[in-house]
């Protein structure tokens, strides 16, 4: 078994998943993520991009390849064990926010704090720190049905942020917001991971998204694929090349 590079904080090799209906989504895609990196998953829908997210988090095991974590096996670890390095390690952020219904907008944000054993007082102010940076800190004391679905996603993005994880897994983060929303959360995302050292992946089709990140790997039918980008054709070969066409 080949010891993953050093400077490669999650490391992936030849993974393969299939569907339990027998559908693959995963052909051996292999990857490496380094430290404070933002790394953008691009692909259309069906790609393959929220598998190979929800298998490097392990929320789901993979059947064959390997990952690896600050050079620990991934791969090899339980089910409790892969949980408890979500709860300490990771974030993640889902397309469609899921808070907890019965908890104020406050209390979803602190709710990972807590759980890593935050006092309640010092999850709080955590929380309402990142709630006012994506400018839902008015609605800390609602509750999720109470706020629009807008909202409701910029504090499923604090909640990810507020525990400051080693990586976070960021799911088309910004799909339920309107256009002019998406530059602002995603400028405070992509700023506070990098102020903070977060190591992030983010899987996207929008290409303005994934144009943030400091690398992309594209994925189609569940492989990685290189993009071939073109020089621009100025007006002068372009006026060139039609009049060779006549």
């Amino acid at each position: 078994m080949e010891a993953p590079p050093d400077n490669d904080v999650l490391w992936a090799r030849s993974l393969h998943f299939t569907h339990d209906d027998g559908s693959p989504a995963l052909g051996g895609v292999s990857l490496g993520v380094r430290e404070g990196e933002i790394l953008a998953v691009s692909g259309p829908r069906g790609s393959g991009k929220t598998t190979l997210l929800r298998c490097l988090s392990g929320l789901l095991p993979i059947r064959h390849g390997e990952i690896w974590f600050n050079s620990a096996p991934v791969h090899t670890l339980g089910p409790m064990a892969r949980e408890r390095l979500r709860r300490d390690r990771f974030g993640w952020i889902d397309p469609v926010p899921a808070l907890v219904p019965e908890l104020t907008v406050w209390e979803n944000t602190a709710l990972p704090l807590m759980l890593r054993g935050t006092s309640r007082r010092r999850a709080k102010t955590t929380a309402l720190e990142w709630l006012d940076r994506l400018d839902v800190g008015e609605r800390s004391r609602s509750h999720p049905h109470e706020l629009r679905q807008a909202e409701r996603q910029r504090v499923s993005i604090a909640r990810a942020l507020a525990p400051a994880p080693t990586v976070l897994f960021a799911d088309e983060p910004t799909a339920p917001l309107y256009r002019a929303d998406r530059a602002h959360v995603l400028r405070t995302l992509t700023t506070a991971a990098r102020s903070h050292g977060i190591t992030v992946l983010l899987a996207t089709h929008d290409a303005e998204t994934a144009a943030l990140a400091d690398r992309t790997v594209a994925l189609l039918d569940g492989r990685c694929v290189t993009t071939v980008h073109l020089p621009p054709v100025t007006e002068s070969e372009g006026r060139a090349a039609c009049s060779l066409s006549v």
